[in-house]
């Protein structure tokens, strides 16, 4: 299967990866997979079916769940949607990889889909290398951008380079990264519907269960205001200085891998390449040094401000507004400028 795909690696700088590399093509026949969450479709995927429509062709939703009919009326009105095909059964009420990728290869398999896109997420990663092992074609994952029906561009080394891989598989499977897309919008026009092929469900996991936080806060991956703190923080209590500040503008809390390894926060709120990838409006790191690893998740944000006491920071390289002062000084004294 490697051998299907060849790549021309380009190295790039501090660059948005966003806004680039489009194509159009005639021929494409693209099945959408939709995630989905208590009755709301995922960020992401409103990021892949954009990323779908660049191809040209027609794009097919596919919509799995134990009760996803309001989801795929929802769908169906989206731009570019042409056709949704609705699987309704318990087995892919959690989005278990073992019973929703042989539901996309039969899928695949009956309709003669060309391209089946995903968002980037853990549930698209979990799904869609095992969907194309089950059709013997090449993953390709992350992608920023659409040269044609069978090249794409995608980010590598923790995204100092970026890669144009061409795919020789008949079949492209293909996660997208969200941040490089603008969410789809609702068209007003309803697709028609029709019944997901039948597939094999093999009884091979059990859902258990799964403890979410909740927070009143904006979710981190789709906020357009972000405030994380690193090692710098020194401790889990410090990062109460950034819940307050973020409560004042309307901002998420995310952390560096540092900060998460140390316990000072749940690992839910790290970002970077081992993280949730985010790019919001304005991204303020607090106490932040700026590994490679972190830049990967949030190099992209159109502002970012950097507040660490190191003026040799290797995070004001990529800031667009530095503050070089002791975050314990600096943090208090701008929440109580913006209260007033």
């Amino acid at each position: 299967m490697l051998s299907s795909t060849t790549s021309r690696i380009v190295l790039q700088a501090r660059a948005t990866l966003a806004q680039r590399f489009y194509a159009t093509g005639t021929g494409a026949n693209t099945l959408l997979y939709v995630e989905h969450k208590d009755g709301a479709i995922g960020g992401a995927t409103l990021n892949a079916l954009t990323a779908a429509n660049k191809l040209g062709g027609s794009v097919t939703a596919l919509v799995a769940g134990d009760a996803p009919e309001a989801v795929a009326k929802e769908v169906g009105k989206l731009a570019g949607v042409s056709k949704v095909l609705l699987a309704k059964d318990a087995a892919y009420a959690n989005a278990l990889p073992e019973n929703v990728a042989p539901l996309l290869a039969a899928a695949q398999s009956q309709f003669n889909f060309t391209h089946l896109f995903a968002g980037h997420t853990a549930v698209g990663k979990n799904i869609f290398p095992r969907a194309a092992a089950l059709m013997d074609v090449a993953a390709v994952s992350d992608i920023v951008g659409i040269e044609g029906e069978d090249t794409f561009v995608r980010p590598i080394y923790a995204g100092n380079a970026i890669a144009t891989v061409k795919s020789n598989d008949k079949i492209k499977v293909v996660t997208v990264r969200g941040t490089a897309f603008e969410a789809a919008a609702a068209s007003g026009d309803a697709a028609s519907e029709e019944s997901a092929p039948t597939a094999d469900k093999p009884a091979l996991t059990q859902w258990v269960g799964e403890e979410i936080q909740k927070s009143d806060r904006p979710d981190l991956g789709t906020a357009k205001r972000v405030i994380s703190g690193g090692r710098g923080m020194k401790n889990g209590e410090n990062f109460s200085l950034l819940y307050d500040l973020a409560d004042k503008i309307g901002a998420a809390v995310g952390a560096s891998r540092a900060a998460v390894d140390a316990g000072f926060v749940d690992n839910s709120l790290q970002v970077g390449q081992t993280g949730k990838i985010v790019a919001p409006e304005l991204y303020v790191a607090v106490g932040i040094s700026g590994a490679i690893q972190h830049l990967a998740g949030m190099k992209d944000s159109k502002t970012i401000v950097a507040i660490n006491k190191d003026a040799d920071a290797p995070i004001f390289q990529v800031a667009d507004y530095g503050l070089v002062k002791d975050l314990f000084e600096a943090v208090p004294e701008l929440t109580e400028k913006i209260s007033k």
